[in-house]
């Protein structure tokens, strides 16, 4: 390789560790191993009204559990810093001035009702929604008249409407992509802050990116990423991109349909070293009768690009649970048990805490096992009769199932009180009362109809926790309606 190996993970502090960010920085982490060179931790925080510092230190917290280790980084430094995109901003300015100046960005003063109306008209003809190009040929000095003015505006990027963008992936292979099908992006947004796609190419230049191991969803960014290369007289890196995860169906991994979230793996009593084997064994396959029992130094000796495959990779949770098992069985040393087994049970002192929860519920300490039960279990069991449905109907169940579900995922604070609030307006808006909403939650997510204060218990366990119970019971009663939809008695007009 000509360039020094230099490679990054670079992703987005707006919610939980995704399982397939910790699969994307693993491959990453390989390769700089493998190749002797360098693997950067860079934080993309551009969408301000997302990004969060208790995001950052998630994805911080997932990786070092995971035993990533990054040499450059907002933890670390290096000779790249800052290594937050939000604190580049002058750095980013400089690259988009130096577009607009030579052409190859434009001014857009395009509202938002005026962009929906084009999408909307763009559907409706069963044509891709793309931007049509109303400013592309504003005048210049207009253009300056309305910005000195004050105008809200974007700065977009000018893109060739004929011929193709060819590139090589180190996955796919040659890649060719019509110029026609992409879309004019913004680069620059009304607030000043660069989009990820300018500030994408900016960091990676300045870190001197040798290679670019990302997810397959961002193959469709890559001609806007490599024209603005051409457009500031760089020298791309190599573009290489990772199949989607994919869940057993073949469908693509989604945090909606399955556990996704770093978190949860943690909250299920997970061992690092076997989610490390189990990611690996994902790019690495050992021969026939060979072993699989592999560690992360294992992986990186035998880890080569060309062996991903372009099929995807399959998220088997039942493998993982079968690792898991050997790894506590066969390769955790005893006296390492009990400290992994204090600090799945006790972290943040949740034990600690779910004790005090609990001190006002009990009458012997004998009682405490059957309350605390389910914050240490895996799932719980529930069936639809287990759910109070003497004032609500069960319709009203899986609505109030649901809208908590979505509630969970949007939720910026995750503490008790914060709960209690979004659950009592929540409520309102579905015109019901908390008191009758709550034991339906009280249900979903410990099991039972009696146990530890509802909220106190959700903020113990986790977002991750709470979104599978939840997800679990609403599927229990979609399961119910797809049940009641097939059965021929209930069809209409019988």
């Amino acid at each position: 390789m000509s360039r020094p190996v230099r490679v990054r993970i670079a992703p987005s502090p707006t919610g939980e560790p995704h399982v397939g960010t910790l699969y994307t920085a693993l491959i990453n982490e390989a390769f700089a191993r493998r190749h002797g060179g360098k693997f950067i931790l860079r934080i993309e925080d551009t969408d301000q009204s997302r990004s969060t510092p208790d995001s950052e230190a998630k994805i911080m917290e997932a990786f070092a559990w995971m035993g990533l280790e990054w040499d450059e980084g907002p933890d670390k430094g290096g000779p790249h810093a800052p290594y937050r995109q939000s604190e580049r901003k002058r750095i980013y300015a400089g690259y988009a001035d130096k577009l607009l100046a030579d052409g190859n960005a434009f001014r857009c003063f395009c509202s938002a009702e005026r962009l929906e109306e084009v999408r909307n008209a763009q559907r409706r003809a069963n044509i891709p929604p793309q931007y049509d190009g109303h400013c592309l040929t504003l005048d210049p000095a207009e253009a300056e008249a309305r910005v000195a003015a004050g105008e809200p505006h974007v700065l977009r990027m000018k893109v060739p409407r004929e011929g193709a963008c060819d590139f090589t992936d180190g996955v796919y292979g040659p890649v060719s992509m019509p110029w026609a099908s992409v879309d004019m992006q913004v680069l620059v947004k009304s607030d000043g802050m660069p989009t990820y796609h300018l500030a994408n190419v900016v960091d990676d230049t300045e870190m001197a990116i040798s290679h670019v191991i990302r997810g397959e969803e961002w193959m469709a960014s890559t001609p806007k990423h490599i024209l603005l290369y051409r457009q500031l007289g760089l020298t791309p890196p190599a573009f290489i991109h990772l199949p989607l995860m994919r869940a057993l169906d073949r469908s693509k991994l989604s945090k909606r349909r399955n556990p996704t979230s770093t978190s949860w793996f943690q909250a299920q009593g997970y061992l690092p070293e076997a989610m490390v084997n189990f990611l690996g064994l994902l790019f690495v396959r050992p021969a026939e009768g060979e072993e699989e029992l592999m560690t992360k130094a294992e992986f990186i000796d035998r880890f080569d690009i060309g062996s991903v495959s372009k099929a995807g990779a399959v998220f088997d949770l039942a493998k993982l649970d079968w690792l898991n098992g050997r790894w506590l069985r066969e390769r955790l040393a005893p006296e390492a048990f009990l400290p992994r087994v204090i600090d799945w049970a006790n972290p943040d002192d949740k034990f600690v805490r779910a004790l005090e929860l609990a001190r006002t519920r009990v009458d012997k300490l004998a009682d405490l096992a059957p309350l605390m039960a389910f914050l240490f279990s895996a799932q719980v069991t529930v069936t639809r009769d287990d759910f109070p449905m003497e004032k609500l109907s069960a319709d009203q169940v899986a609505q109030v199932l649901a809208a908590t579900f979505a509630l969970v995922e949007k939720l910026p604070e995750w503490s008790e009180t914060a709960l209690f609030d979004a659950v009592k307006a929540m409520s309102v808006e579905l015109g019901l009362k908390a008191r009758d909403t709550t034991p339906v939650l009280f249900v979903a997510i410990t099991g039972s109809r009696r146990s530890l204060p509802l909220f106190g218990s959700m903020a113990l366990l986790g977002r991750s926790v709470c979104r599978e119970r939840l997800r679990a019971a609403v599927r229990l009663f979609e399961a119910v309606a797809e049940d009641a939809d097939d059965d021929p008695d209930s069809a209409p007009g019988n």
